[in-house]
């Protein structure tokens, strides 16, 4: 049986180097109950988006204002979504969409929670391949496995016997910018030259400050086998900077305590994404890694959001 030392080392080798208010979504009811002169992002049902202020409303029609026109008539037949939208949406004039992957740095999860019924497939390195869906507003839970040990040595007599690991959060807001949650990342890992298995994991808290285009996140968690916990706790410390409408900085950081001594990971780069696909291009770093890669091993993963 491996030590909780050597499982979580597995872990980040395997791994590592591979903000919100719950908006007006859907069609309002009691009959169109939208308010007057507030901006609305109207999706049509062909797909078609329309930012406007709106006037008013009849059995037939909504009627909303834009920049160029002064009034339009939309059927409320042809109206698959409306949001209502807030001053945070629009920076300079311009409209920026909801950030797509908020709920997630590189790997470390942030306090802010997938919407019910909402969800992503996050692809990285080609071969990990994970799922993520809100169960409730509060609760997500998630999941996934890498295809590249059925190449290796760790491939039992049928060919594929894979890692795989879960990501359960609950997570609630505190105050106008603060979040915090709970979680659990289990992995389970087939051992060298054996069809025998390992399980083990993380078990944490943390807490997100800023909004979902902006903020930071401390957390703190205890690595865990079937032999029990470890008494040494591992911290993260990440952050995101939205500086534009498709892009944004991101930072995810990560120290392990052994005894007296401890390993840290950091990391940094970009993410490029539309309203529904993020893809990250950063690099991964420490002491060592320093030492002959430079500027650190690359990262890169996207996401898509269903």
């Amino acid at each position: 049986m491996r030590t909780i030392w050597s499982l979580l080392t597995s872990i980040f080798l395997i791994l590592s180097p591979t903000v919100a208010y719950t908006q007006e979504k859907g069609i309002p009811q009691n009959n169109f109950d939208l308010k007057i002169q507030e901006t609305y992002r109207i999706e049509l049902k062909d797909g078609a988006e329309i930012i406007g202020s709106y006037l008013g409303s009849d059995s037939t029609y909504l009627y909303f204002r834009s920049e160029f026109i002064a009034r339009m008539e939309i059927p409320i037949s042809s109206i698959q979504e409306l949001e209502l939208l807030n001053k945070d949406d629009f920076h300079q004039g311009v409209y920026w969409f909801k950030n797509p992957h908020a709920t997630r740095y590189f790997f470390a999860p942030s306090a802010f929670n997938l919407d019910k019924g909402e969800g992503y497939y996050q692809n990285t390195y080609l071969f990990l391949n994970s799922f993520n869906v809100g169960v409730t507003n509060h609760f997500s839970i998630g999941g996934g496995m890498e295809f590249l040990s059925m190449f290796g040595s760790t491939a039992s007599e049928d060919g594929f016997n894979p890692i795989f690991f879960l990501t359960p959060k609950l997570s609630f807001q505190a105050a106008q910018n603060f979040h915090y949650g709970f979680g659990v990342f289990y992995v389970n890992v087939p051992e060298l030259f054996s069809e025998d298995r390992e399980g083990g994991g993380i078990a944490y808290t943390m807490g997100t400050y800023g909004k979902e285009n902006r903020n930071v996140t401390v957390g703190t968690g205890f690595g865990f086998t079937a032999s029990g916990f470890s008494d040494k706790p591992i911290f993260t410390l990440c952050a995101t900077s939205r500086f534009a409408r498709r892009t944004a900085f991101v930072t995810e950081n990560w120290i392990i305590y052994n005894g007296l001594n401890s390993y840290g990971l950091f990391s940094y780069g970009l993410r490029f994404f539309g309203e529904k696909i993020a893809v990250d291009l950063g690099f991964i770093n420490n002491k060592d890694i320093y030492k002959s890669i430079l500027p650190g091993i690359p990262y890169v993963d996207f996401t898509v959001k269903f």
